[in-house]
């Protein structure tokens, strides 16, 4: 996944413990912590540690499974003198005969006394209050959001617990506070400026507590052309984690970004049939490789349509023509769906592969870049340090559970390696066995992985950008710019990214495109034209 670059690893690894924690909304959270204390029935085993000689009880250990003690039990009933008699002792073979004299063993032995049921008293936590949000009197469908009439805001609190109630919602929306007895309330929108309008909210419970404190970010625009037949009415457009509509772009939420009036860019669009997503280039690379693997007779060709290089060159192109198109189309209806699942958009995702592997699948130009985004080991990292769902899903696969639950960051090397290559052996579609030498089934599978790994590299430039000017990315930068610098986190890596944020906000205190490539260091600058040629720049 990009060429990594030496300085842009050397900052890399300067800001990584920065980098590492995740970005959390800066809005205030109400203490949601709910706990109860039930009773649970247990059996009790009453187990006592003797000497051999003289069968003095050292002490009494008190456990709530069946089997021996573990020695951590042991060490915390019988002290650390004790607990060394016990683990030094030597076996005793004279106890296993009724006719023997045990006394002459030494050390100390365990010994189960009783069993007899018990309870104790546990405390658990308990399912906090929510608020989810929607529209009522418009479903806007992406990208466009368009409204005929002005909708209004609904706030429903859900209620986990038995014989509980939302008796209140409360918010501020702007700087207009608003209270609705009950658990719904319904709050007229009205045009809001260009950036939108912010709204705090939260639910009061008959238990005596309040949700936390939820955000969103509203924007309601009238499209100008009222006046027209059939032509009016609104963009709106409504950001939240609490957000129960239909479904958001995901880096739109990371970042608290709004997408453009009335839909994004071609590059950030998401077609609704593969038709509108066909390209014919002339990929040199694509036809070579075709050519290479029999897909493709170049035989009438002076150099069998080959370059040294493993190219295609210009009769080798021609010949490959009838195949290649239809094969850089191949993917299209699964991008589709992917970006659909994700709201990572699927021409984005087209125009990276484009640029990465043409649409060849197999390792053959970089050694160790895997797949159709050429993700690597190293740029496994991304995937499973930003992206917590695709970690909690992938590790258990590779490693024990237990490891997986202590986090990716406090595995050790070995463990963070193992889970990287197999992230990235997930990409690889090489196949000896398989026509022109790729599985095809596994190309297509691997989209959702690309997809998981750009949502990542969303989540680690927002990160980077509230460090370094603490406000939130879609309030410094727009959410076309977002996606550049996500785009160049992916192929460059943080350093390189972080690097040039930083000195971008110190410097003119504005996140834009053009500020920020015209700070990236010398080994890093290549990444300026690979973005530029995905976002038509």
């Amino acid at each position: 996944m990009g060429r990594r670059i030496v300085l842009a690893a050397i900052i890399s690894m300067v800001l990584l413990t920065v980098l590492a924690a995740r970005w959390q909304s800066v809005s205030g959270q109400a203490d949601t912590t709910r706990q109860t204390t039930i009773v649970v029935p247990y059996t009790e085993y009453e187990w006592w540690l003797i000497l051999w000689q003289g069968n003095q009880i050292l002490c009494r250990i008190l456990v709530d499974h069946s089997g021996l003690p573990t020695p951590g039990e042991v060490l915390k009933y019988c002290g650390e003198a004790y607990y060394e008699e016990w683990l030094n002792t030597p076996p005793c073979p004279q106890a296993a005969d009724a006719k023997q004299n045990s006394t002459y063993c030494i050390g100390a032995y365990l010994h189960l006394v009783s069993t007899r049921p018990a309870q104790r008293e546990v405390t658990i936590d308990l399912p906090s209050p929510t608020v989810l949000l929607t529209l009522d009197g418009c479903t806007p469908k992406p990208p466009e959001n368009l409204c005929t009439s002005i909708p209004a805001l609904v706030f429903t609190g859900k209620e986990p617990l038995p014989n509980e109630r939302i008796t209140a919602i409360h918010g501020v929306y702007g700087d207009q506070p608003f209270t609705c007895p009950g658990s719904v309330c319904r709050l007229p929108l009205k045009s809001t400026p260009l950036a939108g309008v912010p709204v705090e909210f939260w639910a009061d419970s008959s238990y005596g507590d309040s949700s936390e404190h939820f955000t969103a970010q509203v924007r309601v625009i009238d499209t100008g052309v009222n006046n027209v037949p059939g032509g009016g009415g609104w963009y709106v457009d409504v950001i939240s984690s609490q957000w129960a509509g239909p479904p958001l772009a995901s880096c739109s939420r990371i970042w608290q970004a709004l997408p453009p009036i009335g839909g994004p860019p071609t590059w950030l669009a998401t077609p609704d049939r593969p038709e509108f997503l066909a390209s014919g280039a002339p990929y040199f690379y694509l036809a070579g490789r075709l050519i290479s693997q029999g897909v493709v007779d170049a035989k009438a060709c002076a150099t069998g349509g080959l370059q040294p290089n493993g190219y295609a060159d210009a009769c080798g192109l021609e010949a490959a023509k009838p195949v290649l198109i239809p094969w850089q189309n191949l993917f299209d209806q699964r991008l589709i769906t992917v970006a659909k699942e994700s709201g990572v958009p699927a021409q984005l995702m087209k125009n990276l592969f484009a640029q990465e592997s043409q649409f060849w699948p197999g390792m053959f130009r970089v050694r160790f870049e895997y797949g159709l985004g050429q993700i690597t080991d190293a740029g496994a990292d991304s995937i499973l340090l930003w992206n917590d769902a695709f970690y909690e899903q992938f590790c258990p696969l590779v490693l024990a559970e237990d490891t997986c639950a202590k986090g990716y960051l406090h595995l050790s090397s070995d463990e963070q390696a193992l889970l990287r290559g197999a992230v990235a052996i997930q990409a690889n579609a090489d196949c000896p066995t398989c026509s022109a030498g790729i599985d095809l089934s596994n190309a297509d599978f691997s989209i959702n992985l690309f997809a998981q790994t750009l949502q990542a590299n969303c989540a680690q430039v927002g990160q980077t950008i509230y460090t370094a000017t603490q406000l939130s990315p879609g309030a410094v930068a727009s959410y076309e710019d977002l996606w550049r610098f996500t785009v160049a986190n992916y192929h460059a890596g943080p350093g390189c990214v972080s690097f040039a944020i930083y000195q971008a906000w110190q410097s003119s205190a504005k996140l834009t495109w053009d500020t920020v490539s015209a700070r990236f260091t010398e080994p890093c600058k290549g990444v300026v034209p690979y973005v530029n040629k995905i976002t038509g720049r």
